[in-house]
């Protein structure tokens, strides 16, 4: 089963977390650039989830770049981030 992990822009007691644009730049962090324009990584991105901008991590990102997986993890848990983890057939509502 693949799963994807989906950060959301609030906190868990439901804080808007700051500053906004925090998704941007970690996912800035794994993106290249191709013809003068930045692409995103596909293990690592912005993407809309029940209609609200949130931080998308597939799970390969721990097995092909651990370190920036765990960097991520800790960014994570230290602001109490909420993070739910989604697979297969949920995965449909991302981009939505």
């Amino acid at each position: 089963m693949h799963c994807k992990y989906v950060i959301e822009g609030v906190t868990e007691d439901g804080r808007k977390f700051r500053p906004s644009d925090w998704i941007d730049r970690i996912s800035s962090m794994g993106a290249s650039y191709r013809n003068q324009r930045l692409v995103y990584s596909d293990l690592m991105h912005p993407e809309l989830y029940n209609g609200q901008k949130c931080l998308i991590i597939d799970t390969e990102l721990e097995i092909k770049d651990p370190c920036m997986f765990q960097y991520v993890m800790n960014f994570v848990n230290s602001n109490g981030l909420k993070m739910t983890q989604v697979c297969d057939v949920v995965e449909k509502k991302l981009g939505s």
